[in-house]
């Protein structure tokens, strides 16, 4: 797990090479072992290849990047790990290539010299990478399927700059950091980011996931973006439930099995919930002599807590837990520092309690860990979008069996009839009357505490990005959304988290859920495997784990993760967010009289708390930090 940073320049100025030493040093937590760069002469264009390095497989000097071809025609920097590098390895050394290292990085490289951009549907694991080929002047670049592992770029107009993280980027620019204005109305209005290729900086972008992107060096209009895999294409599955149960269980302990192997210690951070249960277990399962140390948060709050749920496990498997309680006072002190470490806002306090786990992983000596994230946007998790099944149902005029549905989902923890009608009518509204309810319930496009005449007169597009019916497939409502928040919603902003939260511990945090032959195998099962008829998420899932994890682990109808007392939290330093607030007075876009009112109704009372305020206190904090003060 590394840290990349570089690009190409016509014009370098002198202060280059402090330049990419700067980027390096912004991210050293990214890699804290070993860093270099090389500048590479192109024609009349000067290349810069600049990495961090976290060792984590062959920790000796043959793992030193960039990495360099003995020829010298191809140069390349690589963050993440290529789990079945072994067996690619092998492959390779039967068509006669030679291996000097014993390092995934010199796999990968020779990977892609062999067979080009079709080594990525090979690669098992969680990658960023850029290789240059000095003998047809190219830069390529590539993201890892689900964007675990970050790439940040920007063309500006005699350079073109990438870093794994926005303030090492920031580092590279020739020009200010500027606010995108449609992102802070997306987050601000409807808490949305991570779902495009957009920052919250103008100008600077990511290469989304399962995108691999190409450039002559010295022409930014010769940039390129494809995409090497979509969910989308995967096909339906004929298979048995029976089969289908047989299939996730092999397939998720082969994923833990890879996943463990490692040249430095491991852990697994572990919620108490069934995904983050299951992959203990399975470690469990394929390493039955290991040391498997938990790292857990622990609310202070009894309704929020899961400790019965972490020591039920750790009992179970004969773990060495470790445990992490936080305050609000705690997150008060430590957030500015967050914001910093995530490079942009995020969307709740939970992401504290991660960033607290890591930091005591960190503390126990721990380098690489285990998690449980994925696995509600493969299996239908959360609350298994009920809206989503029953239009399936009625699209196969299956009307009875909609309202056997409902039925049977409203009975589980935190569901009603109410609710499941208006998850339905949420798929169900066009997008003006969709826009009508958000309206009367108080949530309207257009809030008072933004100046939106000024946005709009810059071009922010004052609307909610809704999935559009033509991306639901007939009767696979379900799976289609799924398939969406796998690379829109959900699942980029979660990977974001935990990338910054464990990068800023110098630590590496797999997801074994996430492999392309693991989603593939669940986004090709028929709806009611996921979500059954009786209104059980993960349906298949749980099954494919009896007789690995305890029955009453997975019998759970609850789901609470990493939860936090948000509200607690954040009433309880009630003086302290106001004067947060206070200072968006800076912010040309925010109209900060009318937000502080608001602010001071819900502290009375009179108005229901909501994340609006979280966003409120994360954006302006990030402003500040980011574009007030550009020295970050």
């Amino acid at each position: 797990m590394c840290g990349i940073s570089g690009g190409w320049w016509s014009r370098p100025s002198d202060q280059l090479e402090k330049k990419i030493q700067a980027s390096l040093d912004k991210m050293e937590h990214r890699g804290p072992d070993d860093n270099g760069y090389v500048l590479l002469p192109c024609d009349s264009e000067t290349v810069v290849f600049g990495h961090t390095r976290l060792s984590i497989i062959d920790l000796s000097s043959g793992g030193h990047q960039p990495m360099l071809t003995p020829d010298s025609r191809y140069t390349m920097v690589f963050n993440g790990e290529i789990y079945n590098y072994l067996e690619l390895r092998g492959e390779l050394q039967e068509k006669g290539i030679e291996f000097t290292t014993q390092s995934d990085s010199e796999v990968l490289l020779q990977a892609f010299i062999h067979w080009g951009k079709e080594c990525l549907q090979r690669l098992d694991g969680m990658f960023a990478f850029i290789v240059f080929d000095t003998q047809d002047k190219t830069l390529f670049c590539a993201r890892d399927p689900f964007g675990i592992k970050p790439l940040f770029y920007r063309a500006e107009k005699d350079c073109f700059v990438y870093s794994s993280e926005l303030p090492s980027l920031l580092a590279l620019c020739e020009e200010v950091a500027q606010p995108n204005l449609q992102r802070a109305y997306d987050y601000l209005v409807y808490g949305e980011y991570d779902s495009n290729s957009d920052t919250f900086i103008d100008g600077v972008k990511q290469l989304r996931p399962a995108q691999y992107m190409t450039m002559k060096v010295g022409d930014t209009s010769s940039i390129n973006v494809s995409t090497w895999w979509r969910a989308e294409d995967v096909p339906l599955s004929n298979m048995t439930y029976e089969q289908a149960v047989t299939e996730v269980r092999t397939a998720f302990l082969d994923s833990v099995r890879l996943q463990l192997r490692s040249d430095v210690p491991l852990g697994v951070a572990l919620s108490g919930g069934i995904d983050s249960s299951s992959t203990v277990c399975a470690m469990r399962k394929v390493a039955p002599e290991a040391d498997i140390h938990t790292f857990s948060f622990v609310a202070e709050d009894s309704d929020l807590s899961e400790e019965k749920w972490v020591d039920r496990v750790n009992a179970f498997i004969g773990g060495k837990p470790n445990k992490v309680v936080a305050t609000g006072h705690e997150l008060a002190n430590d957030l500015d520092k967050m914001i910093k470490v995530q490079g942009e806002p995020f969307g709740s306090t939970s992401i504290y309690a991660q960033y607290r786990v890591f930091c005591l992983a960190k503390a126990a000596g721990i380098t690489v860990t285990l998690d449980g994230q994925g696995a509600d946007e493969l299996l239908a998790g959360y609350d298994g979008y009920p809206g989503q099944r029953l239009k399936s149902l009625l699209d196969n005029g299956q009307v009875i069996g909609a309202v056997k549905f409902l039925n049977n989902w409203r009975k589980w923890p935190n569901r009603s009839l109410k609710q499941g009608l208006a998850y339905l009518g949420q798929v169900l509204l066009p997008d003006f009357v969709y826009s009508s309810f958000r309206q009367l319930s108080g949530k309207g496009a257009k809030p008072a505490w933004l100046n939106m005449a000024n946005l709009i007169q810059q071009g922010v597009v004052a609307k909610e990005n809704r999935i559009k019916p033509s991306a639901s497939i007939k009767g696979r409502r379900v799976t289609s959304y799924l398939k969406y928040t796998l690379s829109r919603r959900n699942l980029p902003a979660l990977l974001r988290h935990a990338d910054r939260n464990a990068m800023a511990f110098s630590i590496e945090s797999r997801v074994p859920f996430l492999t392309l032959r693991f989603a593939e195998l669940l986004l090709s099962l028929p709806e009611p495997f996921l979500i059954s008829d009786k209104g059980e998420t993960k349906h298949v899932f749980r099954d494919a784990m009896r007789g690995i994890v305890p029955d009453d682990v997975l019998d759970r109808r609850d789901k609470l993760g990493f939860s936090t007392p948000e509200k607690d939290w954040l009433m309880g330093m009630k003086e302290t967010v106001r004067r947060w607030l206070n200072e968006s007075e800076n912010i040309p876009f925010i109209n900060t009289k009318i937000m502080l009112q608001e602010f001071d109704q819900i502290i009375a009372g009179e108005k229901d708390f909501s994340w609006q305020v979280w966003r409120w206190v994360n954006y302006c904090r990030w402003y500040k930090l980011f574009i007030e003060r550009q020295n970050v």
